[in-house]
């Protein structure tokens, strides 16, 4: 049976890549690693969908909010496939760093250490976007995180978020950007931030349990979903 269904996988292949204008062409699959990690994730994503399938029993008709949901997380799957195949030579690997740095350059990414400043430079994003805040964005959310700090220590905490703030507004009208995108760890500090640049600049916010860890796959995943 496996090597009836090989011979039949084969067949579809080198049909397949007999097709081009708008279809993609696929290529004989060469040797390669899979990468386990991502197929887990797409098994995951598949069982995740089969709760629309339970959800709209007898029929299975979705309303457009639930056939929109249910058509992007098919989207995302699709891509992640892509990228198995992609590492087997059956379709060209995608450019992930041109995708990233076309969908990030409409962004302002504020982050609240420098060290994520260089993993994301890695990734292609503009180091000109990115404002790195080290500290929230109001002095009150400051108190809430230590309120035992000396009242000199918070003058000089004040002084730093004016100049935070008055960096994004530049880079914002520098720029000709109207969106601002906050990644933070899932931590106290971070959840303030996240939460306060809502507020102050209707920002998209992601957390992360490490942004250093974040590899540039995930940020596109990311980007793509926003």
């Amino acid at each position: 049976m496996d090597k009836i269904r090989y011979k039949q996988a084969q067949k579809l292949i080198n049909e397949a890549g007999k097709f081009t204008g708008n279809r993609e062409v696929l290529k004989k699959p060469q040797e390669g690693i899979i990468d386990s990690k991502l197929f887990g994730e797409i098994l995951n994503d598949m069982m995740d969908l089969e709760d629309y399938i339970l959800e709209s029993r007898p029929t299975h008709y979705l309303k457009k909010e639930k056939a929109q949901e249910f058509c992007q997380q098919i989207i995302t799957i699709r891509g992640q496939l892509d990228v198995l195949l992609g590492d087997f030579g059956v379709l060209e690997k995608p450019d992930v760093e041109g995708e990233i740095k076309t969908l990030s350059d409409k962004y302002l990414i504020l982050i609240p250490k420098s060290n994520f400043k260089k993993v994301l430079t890695k990734f292609t994003v503009d180091p000109q976007k990115i404002v790195v805040t080290g500290v929230p964005l109001e002095i009150e959310d400051m108190k809430k995180l230590n309120p035992h700090l000396p009242d000199a220590a918070l003058k000089s905490i004040e002084k730093k978020i004016s100049h935070v703030k008055n960096d994004i507004n530049r880079k914002m009208g520098q720029f000709n950007l109207e969106n601002v995108l906050v990644m933070v760890e899932e931590d106290d500090s971070g959840e303030i931030l996240a939460e306060r640049a809502r507020e102050l600049y209707n920002a998209k916010t992601v957390s992360l349990g490490s942004l250093k860890d974040l590899t540039s796959d995930e940020f596109l995943k990311i980007l793509s979903g926003l």
